[in-house]
């Protein structure tokens, strides 16, 4: 049983436990954090508070922010049985290729607010929010206020979680929830109750329905850490895990049995499969698929392994989140995590078996590690954006290597330690801002004089005063978050959208050197080949935004064609792709460049809807069961989210889903269920899309009249051509 700790007198440097006296007692564990100051509070409220605000700057910028998962939620927020299995239109045609448990947040959200930006993304916020919180906790509980502060502050501040706690994907519940699941177990190590470790899988089976088998990432350090550490005997740990995993099948899994049991010609297809099955997609396209690059269904295949081939998706390899696509997301603090962590484990290696220190280093560093070698080494699809599942685990490295260390920094191999990283920081930090050098030119060099500096006074920190030390500590942790600060703010001050997004300034993802324009080809940005790294701008509600600006109005901001909207032809869009800006809640639009705005552009992001096209979409629609059908869950999005209207998604995400058939869908047509047909789309107008969407799209052309509205084009599927 913990006891809560007096906070009236904090001890001024207060050190780890040392080597144990005697054998590890089987009893509970009674953790030896710091007493908490009185601005701990304060300070953490700060934190939060700030956070929240950071994340909330400019948020209806991003419109609809990826339009895939926002038709999903305007369909949950009118169907429940859309809401239970996360369908991508009311009428329940096919569902996303995730579980739905990220969709429900956002889907009650709009329920209450209404569909808009806003109730879209705040849940995601939220979450952010919360996150900052969980690691803050996590750290503080063991190595005190300040570390914990150190924690929640590096995480708010890395680049890609700014991205991804402000957009509409899973990732940002998944990180949340992973987060919970590491306190939990910590929790378990400080005082071995069961209930603790239960909830931990109650968390990891909720986050197995957001994102799959990426969830499952941090598993091994939590069975490991809790197996090998818990202050219980081994047979009650054992016992503990069971029950564990019995809580992760048991919650994550009674979603997958029901969709499993319910009749497939009474509930959606399941989006993503190539056999109506959610184990199929759990196990192929979104599993093993992700790791050797066979993902049948995809628009591409891998990176070629932990050799270092390049691929669709970007190079593999050890070094792949130092690379030029993936470094400044989440790289910024990595190699100092590394070092920290390093120190950290041979700071606590002669400590007690149940050691809560030495835990917490296990499990934030063991989730990083996995993670990270996952990530590298995955042939299949990748996008820089994953990598906000590592952002808790660096954090939360961060914070207790630092207090760690510096509470022993009067030993020299510790204070060279924390003068390493601060070297590999500040050099790191100057590396990552030199690929983009019309970025904050003078911000780099700040970091590396600054940032070294720091070092210098950081070797010498238990030989000078402590004055002197701390404030060579400051130094280092200013300069240390400098950059990634940086990054943050030019990604708050932008609106992103579509499914491929980056953090940063104009061209940080995209291989380095801040070039507008892009390029195309295998391997750069972990876009798709041959198309640009398509972010489409929005029109955000109330106001319009061309592209024309810097890196979101932050002084010095980058190459122009990344504020908000970007140009479908400029800025870091690489091609043109026959996509403009989006209709968003509240703005206004204009028709796509090209008729039925399809090509790569119906896949990255959805559909620009002209006035007279939703005008002509909105005739009658309630008449009939979807107001159209589109190739392609982008494309379909756009027009779904412009009219309100169901729309199928023929083929699901990339249009190679064999759904619907083509029979099935003349006995759609037959029945007058779908009154049109949404020229284009897919994977170039038909081009690569799968068998199933290329005899449709063949079938409709040859059977249908057209109609033009604007300069979109579509298939009457009420009049047939003379002669038929």
């Amino acid at each position: 049983m913990t006891t809560r700790h007096d906070r009236t007198h904090p001890p001024a440097d207060p050190p780890l436990p040392g080597p144990p006296t005697g054998p590890a007692s089987p009893g509970p564990a009674t953790p030896t954090a710091p007493r908490d100051p009185r601005w701990a509070r304060p300070a953490l409220l700060a934190l939060l508070l700030v956070t929240g605000v950071l994340y909330l700057h400019g948020l209806s910028a991003s419109g609809y922010a990826n339009s895939f998962y926002s038709a999903a939620v305007q369909a949950g927020s009118e169907s429940w049985k859309a809401f239970f299995f996360g369908s991508l239109d009311a009428a329940n045609a096919i569902t996303v290729d995730k579980p739905p448990a990220s969709l429900w947040p956002m889907e009650l959200s709009v329920r209450i607010f209404g569909l808009n930006s806003w109730a879209i993304l705040v849940p995601e916020v939220l979450m952010g929010v919360g996150t900052v919180a969980v690691v803050h906790a996590s750290v503080r509980r063991r190595f005190g206020a300040v570390a914990g502060l150190i924690a929640g502050a590096v995480l708010a501040l890395t680049p890609v979680a700014a991205l991804m706690f402000r957009f509409n994907n899973p990732d940002a519940m998944l990180a949340l929830l992973s987060s919970v699941a590491c306190y939990l177990v910590l929790r378990a190590v400080e005082d071995g109750r069961t209930k603790w470790l239960v909830w931990a899988g109650v968390a990891i089976g909720f986050a197995f329905l957001t994102k799959t088998l990426q969830a499952f990432l941090v598993l091994p350090a939590l069975a490991l850490v809790h197996g090998a550490c818990a202050p219980v005997r081994m047979r009650k740990r054992l016992t503990q895990l069971a029950l564990a995993t019995a809580a992760l099948v048991v919650s994550g899994g009674w979603w997958v049995a029901v969709v499993e049991l319910w009749p497939a010609s009474s509930r959606p297809y399941i989006g993503g499969s190539q056999n109506n099955s959610f184990l199929e997609l759990t196990f192929g396209y979104n599993g093993l698929g992700r790791l050797n690059g066979d993902e049948t269904g995809s628009v591409g295949g891998g990176g070629g392994g932990m050799g270092g081939g390049g691929g669709q998706w970007g190079e593999s390899g050890w070094d792949r989140m130092f690379g030029a696509e993936v470094g400044g997301q989440i790289s910024w603090l990595l190699p100092a995590a590394l070092i920290l962590l390093a120190g950290g484990l041979v700071l606590t290696r002669r400590a007690a078996r149940t050691d809560l220190a030495r835990a917490s280093f296990l499990v934030w560093g063991g989730s990083l590690l996995t993670t990270t070698a996952v990530f590298s080494c995955m042939a299949g699809i990748f996008h820089e954006y994953y990598t906000v599942a590592l952002a808790p685990p660096l954090a939360a490295v961060t914070g207790m290597g630092t207090v760690a260390l510096w509470e022993r920094r009067r030993e020299p191999w510790v204070s060279l330690t924390l003068a390493a990283a601060g070297t590999a920081t500040a050099a790191w930090g100057y590396v990552l801002l030199d690929r983009t050098p019309d970025y904050l030119p003078w911000l780099k060099w700040t970091v590396l004089v600054g940032g070294s500096a720091a070092a210098l006074g950081l070797a010498l920190a238990g030989r000078v005063g402590r004055r002197v030390a701390l404030g060579a500590a400051g130094l280092a942790l200013v300069t240390a978050l400098a950059g990634p600060t940086a990054y943050t703010l030019s990604t708050v001050q932008q609106g992103h959208s579509g499914s491929i997004v980056t953090a940063g300034p104009a061209g940080a993802g995209m291989g380095g050197g801040g070039r507008p324009g892009g390029g195309g080809g295998p391997g750069w940005g972990g876009g798709f080949p041959g198309g640009g790294r398509n972010e489409q701008g929005q029109t955000p509600p109330g106001g319009f935004t061309d592209g024309a600006g810097g890196a979101g109005g932050f002084p010095g901001g980058g190459p122009t064609g990344r504020d908000g909207g970007q140009n479908s032809q400029g800025g870091r869009n690489g091609p043109p792709t026959g996509r403009n800006q989006q209709n968003a809640p509240g703005g206004s639009a204009e028709a796509g460049a090209m008729p039925g705005a399809g090509g790569m552009g119906g896949l990255l992001g959805g559909a620009d809807v002209g006035a007279e096209a939703k005008e002509l979409l909105e005739t009658d629609a309630g008449d009939y069961t979807w107001a159209a059908a589109a190739v392609g869950a982008q494309n379909a999005a756009g027009y779904q989210l412009a009219t309100g209207a169901p729309v199928m998604a023929i083929g699901g995400f990339n249009g190679t889903d064999p759904s619907p058939t083509l029979d099935r869908f003349k006995e759609y047509v037959a029945d007058g269920r779908i009154h049109y047909f949404v020229a284009g789309g897919g994977m170039g107008g038909g081009g690569r899309d799968s068998g199933t969407s290329a005899e449709i799209t063949a079938w409709v052309e040859e059977t249908f009249e057209e109609v033009t509205a604007g300069t979109a084009t579509f298939h009457d599927l009420t009049r047939k051509r003379a002669g038929d």
